[in-house]
């Protein structure tokens, strides 16, 4: 279980090392390329609430980190009711939030792009940050690299990101691995335990 701090001030609970990054998980998939977007992260989704179990009992937080789908009144409860009527519903089910999870709201590609995250990440002690998510090409790339801006320790399982067509995710692994030295396996290779120590 997650190590609780007493902070009474507003800060989060959790205590980490690392930190495990869903990004547009909750998603209702209702765009152009949508619908062959959804039949490739099916597989993917299944990896990701894998990942997320071990990453629970390793002690290591989740946290969502959403498009606001442009509706800046939009809550994140509202998102996920959304997104579990619509055509993404298979794929969301898999990822549903806990009590527990954090979640942040971005307008824009990067979780890091005028959202709390940084400093959530701060207050939970993370250095280490495992992304996972939908369009590896774009809002995974993108939260990666101002990770790295911000000295992060990058890890994306590779199993655990996609984009369509596949080839253009396979194109922004390359690019976080040489670019952002993010380390680049699958899901069951990762070594939680070391990212928390």
């Amino acid at each position: 279980m997650p190590v609780r701090s007493h902070d009474l001030h507003g800060s989060a609970p959790d205590k980490s090392a690392a930190a495990l990054l869903l990004i547009d998980v909750i998603n209702d998939f209702d765009f152009s390329g949508g619908e062959q977007l959804l039949q490739l992260a099916l597989p993917a989704g299944k990896n990701i609430a894998a990942l997320k179990q071990r990453a629970n009992e390793a002690g290591i937080p989740a946290i969502y980190v959403n498009d606001n789908f442009g509706r800046w009144r939009s809550d994140f409860k509202k998102i996920v009711a959304h997104c579990r009527e619509s055509r993404g519903k298979p794929f969301v089910e898999l990822l549903l939030p806990h009590e527990d999870d954090y979640f942040v709201l971005k307008p824009k590609n990067s979780g890091f792009y005028s959202t709390t995250l940084d400093l959530l990440l701060t207050h939970l002690g993370a250095k280490n940050l495992i992304l996972t998510g939908i369009q590896g090409k774009n809002c995974v790339l993108f939260t990666a690299n101002d990770a790295y801006m911000r000295d992060y320790k990058i890890f994306v399982p590779s199993d655990c990101a996609v984009s369509n067509p596949e080839e253009e995710n396979e194109h922004a692994l390359e690019q976080m691995q040489s670019v952002l030295k993010a380390e680049i396996t699958i899901a069951e290779e990762l070594d939680l335990k070391a990212m928390t120590s």
